[in-house]
């Protein structure tokens, strides 16, 4: 109680002026709210998908209705034209059929590559790599159609539940499986090709950073049937990964390699002698 006695006593603890100028600048920002809605939107998709709750089919379906409702108004937010609003969210939710059925692929391959998953109910419901996916897949769709800052409030949401970040314009292919996924990253340019496994801490980047370069490809293409070990970055728009190969942990490439290639790190184990050591390093913790 004693600091809002002092407050009152003393206003000029708060910059007013401060204040105004930040008040009258975030006046001119619209969207602020299309980041919860679309946030709210993409999580019950998903759920409507995956983890569907409802005691009936008329309710189940009724509430997918909605959905297209709640996306048709998030575009009028964003200054689409009533009648272009309604034919992106019409043609989104004709893609939804599509996007499942790539979804229920990339589930099956991560149930059939993780020795540890029982049940594709158990991807669904516990699996931070296909919740990543399926909303890049959501996310990516979207950008098909031309829909800026949804895509990337969608896949940023991804990225804060899961530790994973897909960027929404990547193009990655069927049977796609992350296991673990704690620390990927995957660059706007890259190209996954079909049945790729890549695990925790894998990096998918560029070589140049530099801004003129942001319409260039800048992330690098990994073909077919590749295994991609935690830790391992790969990077550069001309980097391409050949199919069939197998990208050990921790590996750091930035040129191609050949298909059926095996990269990986030699390690090296040294025998100390057995006589004591006269300035032996103590750890301390």
């Amino acid at each position: 109680m004693q600091f809002f006695t002092n407050y009152k006593k003393n206003k000029s603890m708060v910059d007013l002026d401060f204040l105004k100028t930040i008040f009258e600048y975030n006046k001119k920002i619209k969207n602020f709210s299309i980041k919860e809605r679309s946030e709210f939107f993409v999580k019950k998709l998903f759920n409507i998908l995956f983890i569907p709750n409802y005691k009936n089919r008329k309710s189940f379906i009724n509430y997918y209705k909605k959905l297209r409702i709640i996306l048709y108004k998030i575009l009028i937010e964003l200054n689409f034209s009533q009648k272009n609003s309604n034919i992106i969210s019409k043609n989104f939710f004709k893609k939804i059929p599509n996007i499942y059925n790539l979804l229920i692929i990339d589930a099956k391959s991560i149930l059939e590559s993780d020795p540890a998953a029982n049940s594709i109910d158990e991807i669904f419901l516990t699996y931070p790599g296909f919740f990543s996916i399926a909303l890049y897949r959501i996310a990516n769709q979207l950008w098909d159609q031309g829909v800026s800052i949804i895509p990337r409030i969608i896949t940023e949401y991804a990225h804060s539940k899961t530790g994973i970040d897909i960027h929404f314009s990547a193009i990655i292919g069927s049977a796609f499986a992350i296991d673990h996924g704690t620390g990927i990253v995957i660059g706007s340019s890259t190209k996954i090709g079909n049945q790729v496994r890549i695990y925790q801490g894998v990096t998918l980047g560029a070589i140049n950073v530099d801004k003129k370069f942001y319409n260039k490809k800048r992330h690098p293409t990994i073909e077919d049937r590749v295994i991609i070990y935690s830790g391992a970055t790969i990077l550069g728009g001309k980097t391409v990964i050949g199919h069939d190969s197998v990208l050990g942990g921790n590996v750091w490439i930035t040129k191609s390699i050949p298909p059926f290639s095996i990269v990986y790190q030699k390690s090296e184990i040294k025998m100390r002698n057995k006589n004591n050591i006269n300035n032996p390093i103590n750890f301390m913790i």
